[in-house]
């Protein structure tokens, strides 16, 4: 096959490329690396991404790393034109929550979800989970009203700038944490639930990182 992916499954950046990947309908190759499989030091895999992290891609050739430039590079070189509409303007606010989901939201949750679930419990800075779940909290209440009056962040149908943040929005509500009311954003994820790449490239369990720093 043409395109070849390295990473683990359990890695929310792995994910956003996976469930990409299902909305395109590309034939793939998966490589595992990462975590318990290795395999970021060696050289070979150097050679593909010189910072030694997954998620890693060669599409015919040619390779990318950062989630985000991926999930750009397959829209783009495979005419996903319903990922990633050919107006300018489109493509902008799409880059907009594209890059606010990667600078904002991820650091804040996924911060969250590495002190409170993957930090034993007698090793949690319980001060700093607050804060970052006040903030991951604030960040989604930006997400419903957006969605306030759309079912996708740049409109009616799924483009890139709802694969970002939708990835993770499972580890927000399988986590055993009280949650504030977001209408909108409950009825966003139901709606990504019902899409099959969804279901089965995000929606994975992750057990094995509970209380596990190390991985």
């Amino acid at each position: 096959m043409s395109l070849t992916v390295w990473g683990r499954l359990s890695s929310i950046n792995v994910q956003k490329v996976m469930w990409a990947i299902a909305e395109i309908g590309l034939p793939h190759r998966h490589v595992p690396a990462g975590g318990d499989h290795g395999g970021l030091d060696e050289p070979a895999f150097r050679a593909l991404n010189p910072h030694g992290k997954v998620p890693v891609i060669e599409d015919d050739g040619v390779v990318v790393w950062e989630s985000g430039a991926i999930l750009r590079h397959l829209a783009r070189a495979h005419a996903a034109a319903g990922l990633w509409p050919d107006d300018p303007a489109r493509q902008a606010q799409i880059d907009a929550w594209m890059d606010w989901s990667q600078t904002t939201l991820q650091p804040a949750l996924i911060g969250f979800f590495w002190g409170w679930y993957r930090t034993p419990p007698a090793q949690r800075d319980e001060g700093r989970n607050a804060a970052l779940l006040a903030a991951a909290e604030a960040a989604l209440r930006a997400l419903d009203a957006q969605l306030s009056d759309k079912a996708y962040l740049a409109g009616d149908a799924l483009t890139l700038a709802d694969i970002p943040s939708g990835t993770l929005l499972y580890r927000y509500y399988e986590m055993r944490i009280a949650r504030p009311a977001l209408p909108n954003v409950e009825a966003w994820y139901a709606r990504l639930g019902q899409r099959g790449g969804y279901r089965e490239q995000v929606m994975r369990p992750f057990g094995e990182l509970e209380g596990r720093l190390a991985f």
